[in-house]
C-alpha cells in the first residue's frame, strides 16, 4: 500500500513484485488507503451483534440484575465494538450507526420494547453510560496522553505528527483523523506543546478526559 505515490515504485520479495492492495486487516483492525474506518466500523458492528446474541439468555434472565448486565454489556460487548475505534476516522454516518446500536442493546438489556418508550437521554442517565461519541472521543484522547508521554523518537509519537509526502487531490480536503484531534484541541483551546505538558502528570490528564464530556455538551 502506497500514499500519494504517482508512479510507484514495485516492492520486490524474493525476485518477485509484491502486489498492491487498498486495504489489508491487522491485529484485527482493517486498514484502508483513504484512512476511512467504514468497512473496519462495520465488522465491529458485525463482532459485537454476535456477542450481544450469544449472551441472548443472560439478557432474558431475571437471575441478574441489571446492574451485573450492564456491566457485562461493558466488558463483552462494548469492548469488542471498541476495539481500535481510538485511531478511527468517523463520519456523521459512522456515528450513527454506533450511536443506534448502542441504545438499541441498552433498550434491550433493559426490556424496554414498543409500545414502550424512552428518549436517548434519559435511557443512557438510567443506565448511567455516556452516548458513543463521547466513549470514543474519550479512548482516543486517552490513547493520545499514552503517546505523548513517548519518548520523541518513537514510532508512535513520529506518526502522530507525520505529514505524507506528495500532494493532495484538487477540491475540499477530506475529514481525517488528524483534523478531527486538531479540532478537538483548538475547541479546547489546547496547543500539541500545552497537551504534551499536560499528558506528563498522568492524573491531570485522566482528569481533562473525564471532562470531554461537559465539553461536548457544552459545544452542542
Amino acid at each position: 500500500m502506497l500514499l500519494n505515490a504517482e508512479r510507484p515504485t514495485p516492492v520486490k520479495a524474493y525476485g518477485a513484485d509484491l502486489p498492491q492492495t487498498e486495504q489489508f486487516t491487522y491485529l484485527g483492525s482493517i486498514i484502508r488507503k483513504d484512512g476511512g474506518a467504514e468497512k473496519d466500523i462495520k465488522s465491529r458492528l458485525n463482532k459485537a451483534r454476535n456477542v450481544m446474541r450469544a449472551m441472548n439468555n443472560i439478557w432474558k434472565s431475571a437471575q441478574y440484575s441489571t446492574h451485573t448486565k450492564l456491566k457485562l454489556y461493558r466488558s463483552c460487548v462494548m469492548s469488542t465494538l471498541m476495539y481500535g475505534s481510538e485511531c478511527w476516522r468517523m463520519t456523521k454516518s459512522d456515528a450513527a450507526k454506533l450511536s443506534s446500536f448502542h441504545t438499541t442493546c441498552l433498550r434491550k438489556i433493559l426490556r424496554i420494547f414498543w409500545p414502550r418508550k424512552i428518549s436517548n437521554n434519559d435511557l443512557l442517565q438510567r443506565c448511567n453510560m455516556e452516548e458513543m461519541e463521547t466513549l470514543i472521543t474519550q479512548r482516543r484522547w486517552r490513547w493520545i496522553g499514552h503517546v505523548l508521554r513517548m519518548e520523541n523518537d518513537s514510532i508512535p509519537k513520529v506518526a502522530l505528527r507525520w505529514t505524507p509526502e506528495g500532494k493532495r487531490k484538487r477540491g475540499r480536503p477530506k475529514q481525517t483523523w488528524r483534523r478531527t484531534v486538531e479540532g478537538e484541541s483548538k475547541d479546547l483551546n489546547h496547543s500539541w506543546a500545552t497537551l504534551e505538558r499536560l499528558a506528563r502528570d498522568r492524573q491531570k490528564w485522566r482528569s481533562f478526559v473525564a471532562a470531554l464530556h461537559a465539553t461536548r455538551r457544552e459545544r452542542q
